[in-house]
């Protein structure tokens, strides 16, 4: 199998959607989103497809689409279903690595009893966790390292997403222990030129290569 890798974050809202797509495309990577939950807006995957520039066989389909924009435990239940946690594997993609996005943070609920924490576990993929730079950051982004560290998953390394913070970047990757990969600025605009630019100039391919 060619290589996984899984983003997860530290909270929801950080902006891991958009450093999928910006790892997507300097991997040259598929792109998977195993659960999906709310889908009157732009979808992730139709975000990252967007601002990856990537062409419709690299983006595999979700296995659950959700409409409720909630926990994906609780947008099941309201749809009537039960993600079945078992049944997720990392999918094949022809020989490409293939860029994973959990939803939420690690401790995110799939249903009454599995986290993504069990499932990431379960597919010992390496992981990269994203986290903001702004104030507290440092409690839930050593928190989050732990958790994955607890359930022996291999950590990359962390990606900063945000305003450049040095101390709070310093202090994580002091006291947790792990490689700062970069840091993803808030663009304006946010396309896939800004996008390509900013992770040339943030990060670099042999840092994700396992």
């Amino acid at each position: 199998m060619a290589q996984c890798i899984v983003v997860t974050g530290t909270d929801t809202g950080i902006g891991k959607t958009v450093f999928a797509a910006g790892l997507t495309a300097l991997l040259g990577a598929c792109y998977w989103k195993p659960v999906q939950a709310g889908l009157t807006e732009e979808t992730d995957a139709c975000r990252v497809q967007r601002l990856a520039e990537l062409s419709d066989d690299r983006v595999i389909p979700e296995a659950y689409r959700l409409a409720e924009p909630a926990s994906p435990h609780r947008a099941a239940r309201l749809a009537g279903i039960s993600i079945d946690p078992v049944g997720l594997h990392p999918p094949e993609a022809g020989g490409r690595p293939v860029v994973i996005e959990g939803a939420g943070g690690v401790m995110v609920p799939l249903d009454s009893d599995t986290l993504f924490l069990d499932v990431f576990a379960r597919w010992q993929c390496p992981v990269v966790l994203c986290a903001r730079t702004s104030l507290g950051t440092i409690n839930h982004s050593l928190l989050s390292l732990a958790a994955l560290r607890s359930r022996g998953i291999d950590i990359i390394g962390i990606a900063f997403i945000g305003e450049a913070n040095a101390d709070n970047e310093d202090t994580i990757c002091r006291l947790g222990a792990v490689g700062r990969l970069g840091r993803l600025p808030w663009l304006s605009p946010l396309d896939a030129p800004s996008l390509q630019h900013a992770f040339a100039a943030q990060f670099r391919r042999t840092d994700f290569a396992r």
